[in-house]
């Protein structure tokens, strides 16, 4: 695997349409979801995209949005893995590198995301608890959890 924690104006066209493209893949077509995915926090100055490629395709990639973008936390978002490239632990590969980028850009800060319910065990084995009651976003459930890093 090949990771790459990037910037908006870093990403090339390539990387932008295969991070797009991921997403699609993933939120609209595999979970038949429309939603705006386009939202302009991919763009954001503080937003950073990490990408895990095989080779030359891109298998994972989530977005670490900066505090106050979405939350008043750092956040963690559009977490996914290529259907095609599951069953070989990409998904803990990817939160592990994710946390990692988060602590190197923001030391010691909690973490909040709007994960699917059905993944809250998943993100607890990570320390992520749950914050909120569980509610519908885009006919989806969610549940919003927090990673708290300061002591």
């Amino acid at each position: 695997m090949q990771w790459q924690c990037l910037h908006f104006e870093q990403l090339s066209v390539h990387q932008l349409y295969d991070l797009l493209k991921l997403r699609s893949d993933v939120f609209v077509v595999e979970q038949t979801c429309v939603y705006p995915d386009l939202d302009n926090h991919d763009r954001h100055t503080g937003t950073r995209h990490l990408l895990g490629y095989q080779g030359d395709k891109l298998v994972a990639y989530l977005r670490l949005l900066p505090a106050g973008v979405t939350y008043d936390h750092i956040s963690i978002g559009r977490v996914a893995t290529a259907p095609d490239a599951r069953a070989q632990g990409l998904g803990h590969q990817l939160l592990s590198q994710g946390l990692q980028a988060a602590e190197q850009a923001w030391p010691g800060h909690t973490i909040e995301i709007g994960a699917q319910s059905h993944l809250q065990h998943y993100y607890g084995r990570y320390g992520f608890v749950a914050c909120s009651e569980e509610y519908l976003e885009d006919g989806i459930p969610h549940i919003d959890m927090r990673l708290s890093k300061s002591a």
